[in-house]
């Protein structure tokens, strides 16, 4: 059925500014003067909040076209039948029946093409977080103000009302204005719990890419994310530049994006190992591996011992690279002979040294039980030998193991088989 054969008001309505909208549709804007166009785009901005509106209002109070047709819901249907996106609508619908069922001015405004999607979304969300304790007339104040404030309608807002952005830190103060005698409570009631929910959502992903990139996502709390902001452009500052403080000469003329990519790893690069947590039993320590005449002649490439990478735990860098870390980072090189020996990381004693476990860590990489890819920075040192029957404690004597494959290394209800490339498999006794 078109919109055109549907004779109620509202059906009129939406049928009379399609068929004049489609009448203009082959007028070009850019030959209208400045002030036409300017008098065009706010008009416009208005009947987009207007026609938002009543599809809200439509959408609340229609959930029998969703039974009818057997939908999820109507922004389903209505998604199915016009290719509009249904998360889209879902949303609408959300903020719809908050207006509906507690805020019926922000509705008024947008329907008068007041208040935009984006304002009433921000204003019915902050009165929905209204504390119960609170009567209802202070929640009709908390909303007259705020739409007064999105409207532009207050003497204490701009012109044609603030913005989304501004209007939701208005919004988490409102009862500053409402109830202020309770507000200092609330708002610590309210920070706390966005500081859990926060850390609930926190994560961090790292996946290489290929081309020498790997890609970081990161969802962290504001706090966390402002601080870092704060150090990175530490390292963009002009001024650090000039200082030499280890900056990027040409972050000045990058996009901020690029910039603070740049500052990221020099922020690392500052980083002193000293006041990291102990690590795999050892101070945290980045590894850099190089052969000698490489770092003799200044040829080759080097490198920098990654456990979570694909190639076996060893990220391949250039050797100008490994040297500049080597100069910068406080990082630990260890230098091979001509069959990857490692040459000085330390001498064997009673118990394996935080050297020795450093040279185990690059040769085995993971625990060395058939299968298991636990990092060697998780891993514990194992002597083949055991110390009490005459065993030695050097590196031709020691593996590193995981907890879980340790114990299973000293159960005597497991058998230990060593297979040819000197991994170690486990069964148990029957």
């Amino acid at each position: 059925m078109s919109l055109t054969g549907t004779r109620t008001p509202l059906g009129e309505a939406v049928a009379v500014c399609r068929d004049a909208l489609g009448e203009v549709a082959e007028r070009q804007p850019g030959f209208l003067t400045m002030p036409e166009r300017e008098a065009l785009l706010t008009g416009l901005v208005a009947l987009e909040a207007q026609v938002v509106e009543l599809r809200m209002r439509v959408l609340a109070g229609s959930a029998d076209i969703a039974d009818a047709h057997g939908a999820r819901d109507v922004a389903g249907w209505v998604a199915l039948r016009t290719g509009a996106d249904p998360g889209r609508l879902r949303a609408e619908s959300k903020v719809a029946t908050s207006i509906d069922e507690s805020w019926p001015r922000v509705g008024v405004a947008m329907a008068r093409g007041a208040l935009s999607l984006e304002q009433a979304r921000v204003i019915t969300t902050g009165l929905d977080a209204l504390p119960a304790r609170i009567d209802d007339e202070a929640r009709t104040r908390a909303e007259v103000h705020l739409v007064g404030l999105g409207t532009g309608e207050r003497e204490d807002a701009p012109e044609g009302g603030y913005g989304p952005r501004h209007l939701r830190m208005l919004a988490e103060r409102v009862l500053d204005v409402v109830a202020p005698e309770i507000a200092e409570e609330e708002d610590a009631k309210r920070l706390a719990a966005l500081e859990a929910a926060a850390h609930a959502k926190t994560s961090l992903r790292m996946r290489p890419m290929g081309e020498g990139l790997t890609r970081i996502t990161a969802l962290v709390p504001d706090p966390i994310a402002a601080r870092l902001a704060t150090y990175l452009d530490a390292f963009t500052s002009p001024r650090q530049h000039h200082a030499g403080a280890g900056g990027n000469p040409d972050a000045e003329r990058l996009p901020q994006h690029r910039a603070r990519g740049l500052a990221f790893g020099a922020l690392l690069e500052h980083l002193d190992p000293a006041k990291l947590p102990v690590h795999g039993g050892d101070a945290t320590t980045v590894i850099v591996t190089i052969d000698h005449d490489q770092l003799t002649h200044h040829l080759g490439t080097a490198g920098l011992l990654d456990p979570g990478h694909d190639n076996g735990g060893e990220l391949r860098i250039s050797a100008d690279h490994a040297r500049r870390l080597a100069c910068t980072a406080k990082i630990l090189p260890a230098v091979l002979g001509g069959k990857s020996e490692v040459l000085d990381l330390g001498r064997a004693r009673r118990l394996f040294t935080a050297a020795q476990r450093t040279a185990l860590g690059l040769r085995d990489k993971t625990c060395r039980a058939e299968g298991c890819t636990i990092p060697a920075r998780w891993c514990e040192a194992h002597h083949l030998d055991p110390w009490s029957k005459g065993g030695r404690t050097d590196l031709a004597d020691g593996l590193l193991l995981c907890n879980f494959h340790h114990h299973r290394e000293h159960d005597p209800a497991s058998t230990t088989t060593r297979l040819a490339n000197g991994d170690r498999r486990y069964h148990r006794r029957t």
